[in-house]
């Protein structure tokens, strides 16, 4: 279960850049904040990481101060190596099932038209560890769309899937009673041709106007809003059509959910592949000022209805959702306004409500309880607090 290096923990993370400040201080008055006010620390904070190489940066949600998340608090993760790429030489290859094979540079891209996306892109696996509470992270990516290019490309009648291939590479063995391989293989996610072409996809080179960092997939990365981590893959050299599904390590063996359903009254044991991201929230912090303490967190992964803060065991109040700034494919903040607290400590969890009335699972919902992997856990989250 602890075998990170083989698995995702996607997304992001950066070495800071001077201009990161001047963009990000815009969106500072879109989180609900008061003056004055100061962070109360949450009792139960994560575990050490214990693959630092692996995972390089979280999300420290008592952090969370701002709509956008700066650049160096994106979290960063790498399954395989961190590639070193000459942006001046990079190419990115488009081939396959295809009329017309194209090789195109990062001068061809920014040369066609700009687009721009905020999107939160949340790990899979985040709270799926006791040491992984923080893989999310909200951003403006900008690139040119991927649908116009594979329409340049005209994929063939018998294409149907469309590979991803980073430049990150690793050694992998696989050994089972029928298989004792061993592959020097590159990162590589699909999805269908239907998916690939959704309007919303970007080839990205820009995050949060700045050119896209190293440790979130410089010269370029594919940014699927909508979809988990693993699926916005970093450091980009190849996109490829095929005209079968697409069964990679990280597609067919691992990131994949594995739930009892019933059917019937029967039990059917189902294996899916990690794909779209899933509804959740969490709460961020509990800060205390001359007004009194306030409970503030975020809500994701599909259109927001509403968000509930429950106290310890008490009824669910619906919190207020700030509006400052919005996004179809960003986190939504709120807050819940805590009127005299007790002394001592408190559990607070959260849940959100999407626009289709589903409502964010508790943790002992059968959701929940009959997944038996750690990826897309998407569970209500509760945190511990002390009042002093």
């Amino acid at each position: 279960m602890y075998d990170l290096a083989r698995r995702e923990f996607i997304v992001q993370g950066s070495a800071a850049v001077a201009a990161l400040a001047v963009f990000t201080s815009q969106f500072a008055q879109a989180f609900p904040s008061r003056a004055g006010e100061t962070v109360i620390p949450w009792l139960d904070q994560p575990q050490p990481n214990p693959v630092p190489a692996v995972i390089q940066s979280q999300l420290v949600w008592e952090d969370m101060d701002s709509w956008v998340t700066p650049n160096e608090k994106f979290f960063s993760i790498a399954h395989f190596d961190r590639p070193t790429i000459d942006a001046n030489a990079w190419k990115l290859e488009i081939d396959g099932l295809v009329k017309k094979p194209l090789s195109l540079s990062l001068a061809d891209l920014k040369a066609r038209p700009r687009q721009e996306v905020v999107f939160t892109v949340e790990c899979s696996g985040n709270h799926g560890f006791p040491f992984f509470t923080g893989g999310i992270g909200n951003a403006r990516w900008a690139g040119t769309p991927l649908a116009a290019i594979l329409e340049e490309a005209g994929v063939k009648e018998n294409g149907i899937e469309v590979v991803f291939w980073g430049t990150d590479v690793g050694d992998i063995a696989l050994k089972d009673d029928n298989r004792d391989v061993k592959m020097h293989q590159n990162f590589a996610r699909s999805m269908s041709l239907a998916d690939a072409m959704s309007p919303n996809n970007i080839l990205c080179y820009e995050m949060n106007g700045v050119a896209l960092p190293p440790p979130n997939g410089s010269p370029v990365r594919l940014i699927a809003p909508g979809w988990y981590g693993i699926a916005n893959v970093k450091w980009l050299k190849r996109i490829e059509i095929r005209n079968t599904r697409f069964m990679s390590l990280l597609m067919g063996r691992d990131y994949v959910t594995i739930r009892e359903e019933e059917h019937n009254g029967e039990t059917v044991w189902a294996e899916t592949s990690v794909g779209r991201a899933l509804l959740k929230s969490a709460p961020a912090r509990v800060t205390r000022s001359d007004a009194g303490y306030r409970i503030s967190g975020a809500a994701w992964g599909a259109p927001i209805a509403k968000v509930e803060v429950k106290v310890d065991d008490g009824p669910w109040l619906e919190a207020t959702i700030d509006h400052g700034e919005e996004a179809e494919f960003a986190w939504k903040v709120w807050y819940l306004d805590w009127k005299d607290p007790s002394k001592g400590e408190h559990t607070v969890t959260s849940r959100a409500t999407d626009m289709a009335g589903q409502i964010q699972p508790a943790m002992d919902d059968p959701w929940i309880t009959k997944k038996h992997t750690y990826w897309e856990s998407n569970g209500q989250v509760t945190r511990r607090i002390g009042i002093a």
